[in-house]
C-alpha cells in the first residue's frame, strides 16, 4: 500500500508498496543458497524492481570484495538499486522531499541500497558523495543510525 501524507512533525512520509511475499521468500532462499550470488542475481534478472534484491547483491558483492573490482561491483549493484529506488519512490508520490522511514519494512531496500552506495563510495575515495549519501539518509529519516 502506496502512502503519502503529512507527518506530526511536518514533512511527507512516503511508504513503498508493499513487498511481495513470494518474491521476499524466493529471495532469502537465494541469500542464503550454496550458490547465494549467482541465485539472487538470477532471481534480479528476473525481477529488476525488486530493490531488496539489488541491495542483496551489493551487500554479498561488498563482504566479498577483496580488491578494487570488487568494491566497484558493489558499488554499481546499489547505485542501480538506489536509482530505481528514486523511480519507484517518485511513481508513488515523492516530490523530492520529505520522510523515507526504515520503520516501514517496504522502504528498506532503497534505504539500504542508499546506505550501501554511501559505504562503498567511501570505500573508493568518492568521499563526496559519500557525505551526500549520508546527509540524505538523515534528510529521508532523521532516527537513522547506520
Amino acid at each position: 500500500m502506496t502512502n503519502i501524507g503529512f507527518s506530526p512533525s511536518g514533512p511527507p512520509n512516503t511508504v513503498l508498496p508493499e513487498l511481495d511475499l513470494q518474491l521476499t521468500e524466493a529471495l532469502a532462499v537465494a541469500a542464503g543458497s550454496p550458490r547465494p550470488r549467482a541465485d539472487v542475481a538470477s532471481l534480479v534478472a528476473a525481477n529488476p524492481l525488486l530493490l531488496e534484491g539489488w541491495a542483496t547483491l551489493g551487500e554479498l558483492a561488498s563482504e566479498a570484495a577483496h580488491d578494487d573490482r570488487g568494491n566497484v561491483e558493489a558499488y554499481a549493484y546499489f547505485r542501480i538499486g538506489y536509482h530505481r529506488g528514486l523511480d519507484a519512490l517518485r511513481k508513488n508520490g515523492w516530490k523530492g522531499s520529505g520522510y523515507v522511514r526504515w520503520e516501514h519494512a517496504s522502504n528498506r531496500g532503497f534505504l539500504r541500497c542508499l546506505n550501501g552506495l554511501r559505504q562503498m563510495a567511501e570505500q573508493i575515495g568518492e568521499l563526496s558523495e559519500a557525505d551526500r549519501c549520508a546527509e540524505f539518509l538523515g534528510q529521508l529519516d532523521p532516527t537513522w543510525k547506520p
